[in-house]
């Protein structure tokens, strides 16, 4: 089976042989709260180093791809969008463009697009791999609805995305939330 030079190269090391000899049966019965085997935390960890640094050339050296905006500094912004009442959410050469379109929006650097077109309701769910993360879409085009994640690191503008999504889809409804991805203190 071909390998995947582009993933090779984010350091992705996808095994894609034949995986019958590495699956195994999993219980999906619920497992009960007071299972040993859970733990939950309520510690805040601050990690020391926030991240690499890497040389520009001045006599500062840069964090790389850490944002710093209005007094907080974090790895990224991740938006869930919700997509209503949209159309064209069968047609993969539209989710394709959408996905292309949303990137060059918000100023980020394709690496690669993977998108998988489901039968028999026709929905579509794919990522595009960004240099500065990611934006992936499940669509269920019997519903009208896209689930859309914008997940982007650096001096991407991931809300410059939403604006491409809309006119892709023409959703009658948009719902946004906002998470800022490993949030530091400054």
């Amino acid at each position: 089976m071909r390998h995947n030079s582009r993933l090779a190269e984010l350091g992705m090391d996808l095994d894609l042989r034949d995986a019958g000899d590495r699956t195994k049966e999993v219980s999906t019965d619920p497992i009960p709260a007071n299972d040993e085997r859970i733990a939950i935390s309520t510690k805040t960890i601050v990690p020391e180093a926030l991240a690499p640094e890497r040389d520009t050339g001045h006599d500062e050296p840069q964090l790389d791809h850490f944002v710093e905006k209005d007094g907080l500094l974090f790895a990224g912004t991740h938006l869930i969008v919700d997509l209503w009442e949209a159309s064209g959410l069968d047609d993969l050469a539209r989710v394709e463009k959408a996905l292309r379109d949303a990137t060059a929006a918000a100023g980020a650097t394709l690496l690669n697009i993977d998108l998988h077109h489901f039968s028999p309701n026709g929905g579509v769910s794919g990522v595009a791999v960004l240099a500065e993360s990611h934006i992936s879409i499940h669509t269920w085009p019997e519903c009208g609805y896209a689930a859309v994640d914008i997940f982007m690191c650096g001096s991407a503008r991931p809300h410059e995305a939403i604006r491409v999504l809309r006119e892709a889809f023409s959703p009658e409804r948009v719902q946004l939330a906002e998470h800022k991805r490993g949030l530091m203190p400054c």
